[in-house]
């Protein structure tokens, strides 16, 4: 099992980025959410992502970044719950809605619940 999250996994994309947020389909575990957009890409990378942290909420970009760090990690870990349940090629961002500073297991916790959630709403529209 592979538990890297290489550059190529990466979510860089502008013109993807703007897709996501114009016809993106979400789902929340309270504080995160995951925005994501099916993509018809060449690659074979079947997930790309990105995070975000909200300025609204962390004013300081030394907290911003703690928890970008944080949900990478926790994506890191858990990303083969998505690769092993999925069969089309998704584009998402991962975001952390709140000022609460969850500790990393709760965040780590969120993270698996979110991505059943997300397996569960994909499967049932296929």
């Amino acid at each position: 099992m592979d538990f890297s999250f290489s550059k190529n996994e990466k979510l860089k994309s502008r013109k993807v980025i703007d897709s996501l947020f114009t016809e993106g389909k979400s789902v929340a575990k309270y504080p995160l959410r995951l925005v994501y957009v099916e993509v018809t890409n060449e690659e074979e990378i079947p997930l790309k992502m990105g995070v975000s942290v909200s300025k609204k909420h962390f004013k300081h970009a030394v907290d911003r970044n703690y928890f970008k760090r944080v949900l990478r990690e926790c994506y890191r870990l858990n990303k083969h719950l998505l690769l092993d349940n999925i069969e089309k090629k998704y584009a998402a961002m991962f975001f952390y809605q709140t000022s609460d500073r969850l500790s990393y297991q709760e965040i780590n916790e969120k993270t698996i619940l979110l991505f059943k959630k997300f397996i569960e709403t994909e499967n049932k529209t296929v």
